[in-house]
Formats: C-alpha cells, structure tokens, sequence
C-alpha cells in the first residue's frame, strides 16, 4: 500500500448537505468530469447513495471515496455495522478513507482505533482519519494505533481562521498527516472579500478561487470545497493550476492573521 499522498487528485470536493438531489448529483459529475477524484462524504450527511449514482461505471482505482461514521457508533461492532452500510449505499467493496466523525466522550479512543485497523486488515478501508478532534484528542487516537497511523483530520481552516496554525496543522505536518480543510470560504464570508477580489483581479480569478488557492499552496493542508451546484464545482476547480506570489500570499496573511 503506498501513502496516503500518493493519490493523484486535481482539487477535493465535499458532498454538502443542502440542496436537492438531483442538484448534488448534477454538482458531483460536474466535478468528476473537471478533474475531481476525492469525494468526502459521511452516514449522517444521508448522501452516500448519491454518491454511489455519481461515480458508478467509474475505474474504482481512480477515485478516493471518504466516508466517516458518527460518533454514537464508536464501539466496536457499531463501527463495522456502520462501516458495512456505508460500503452498501456507496456500492462499494471497500473506502479510501474511512474517519471518525467526532470524538466520542463515551468510548475509548483504543477501542474505536482498533476496530479501524481492524477493518483496514480485512481490505474494507484503506486508510484511517478523524475529524474535529482537537490536538490532545488527535495525539492520543494516533498513539493508540498499533500498526497503522493516522491519515487525516478535518478541521475548519481558511484565512479568516486560522486557529488550527496553533498547534494541528504543526503536529500535522510533523506526523505527516494530511489536514483537510472543510469550509474553505468561511461559510460565504471569503467569496466578497475585497482584498481577495483585488488580488484575484491581477490572476483572472474570482474571490473564492483565491481564498482556496491559498489553501493548496499550504503544506499537508487539502481544502474540500461543498460541492452543491455545478456552477460552483467548476469554479473551485479554477482554484488549481496556477499559484500567486509570494508578496500577494503575505498581503491576504496580513488581511487575516491568525490569533495571538
């Protein structure tokens, strides 16, 4: 098995949880046919069956499907319920990645831990992640694999927050763990920034192409975009192929330093 790395996508996407269906099908294949190779999705988001339509016919080893599994099925044979649901409604025989969707204060990190690698020695997933587990959580599920170790976190990340600096993304990039960043436009708040738009103005990009190109030129750090319509999909993936300067990164940088 080679890293987690190795996996070459163009940009990430994320199967939001609004819209309709036909309209998250429509934004799923949009971004398929732009390019997009992972797809993150989850139980509780209750779109895993669209996924499944949006990528059937598809070469499986040309994709990455990520699923998590929520934090009321963190004990062992919940886990592997869940895990064999997901694999149903995504028609799959196996995911990329498979994560914790939140630490659960009621369940044993060792236990969940090892029912993931459990899982990831019966060939049903490839990799393991969590999702919003703060520094302390994150170190302790990593220390509590045996035979494997974390591949991911999904925290939220772009400019006008960048609590994560702190200390994740640095124990992140010292693990070699990839940090992915969901709300990538700070939930709409980066798509009408002037200082975005006047640099976006000088690359040909809009607002929100910047705010995620800032993002991929980040080391370890992988944005994942909500991919709701079609006409957003196209336009984050407008965020790859290009990178802006030095000067105009440190400029957005000084517009949103992270907090003291």
């Amino acid at each position: 098995m080679g890293t987690y790395y190795d996996f070459p996508w163009i940009i990430k996407a994320r199967l939001g949880v609004v819209g309709g269906v036909d309209a998250k099908l429509a934004a799923l294949k949009a971004g398929l046919e732009g390019g997009v190779r992972l797809i993150d999705t989850a139980e509780i988001y209750n779109s895993e069956p669209i996924v499944a339509k949006a990528i059937a016919g598809l070469p499986r080893e040309d994709l990455f499907i990520a699923t998590k599994v929520m934090f009321l099925h963190l004990r062992r044979d919940a886990l592997v319920k869940s895990l064999e649901r997901s694999l149903r409604k995504l028609n799959l025989s196996y995911v990329d990645l498979y994560q914790v969707h939140q630490p659960s204060p009621f369940v044993p990190i060792k236990e969940t831990m090892a029912a993931m690698e459990e899982m990831v020695e019966k060939g049903l997933v490839r990799y393991i992640g969590v999702s919003n587990f703060s520094l302390k959580r994150m170190v302790e599920a990593n220390d509590a694999l045996k035979n494997h170790r974390l591949a991911s976190n999904q925290m939220p990340y772009h400019l006008a927050d960048r609590r994560v600096e702190k200390d994740i993304l640095p124990y992140c990039r010292k693990e070699g763990i990839v940090l992915m960043a969901y709300f990538p436009l700070g939930h709409g708040k980066l798509t009408s920034s002037k200082a975005l738009t006047d640099i976006g103005m000088k690359y040909g990009k809009t607002a929100p192409q910047v705010a995620l190109n800032w993002l991929l030129a980040q080391e370890n750090v992988f944005p994942i975009p909500r991919a709701s319509v079609p006409v957003h999909v196209t336009e984050n993936i407008g965020s790859v192929g290009w990178r802006m300067s030095e000067d105009d990164r440190a400029m957005l940088e000084r517009s949103y330093p992270p907090p003291v």
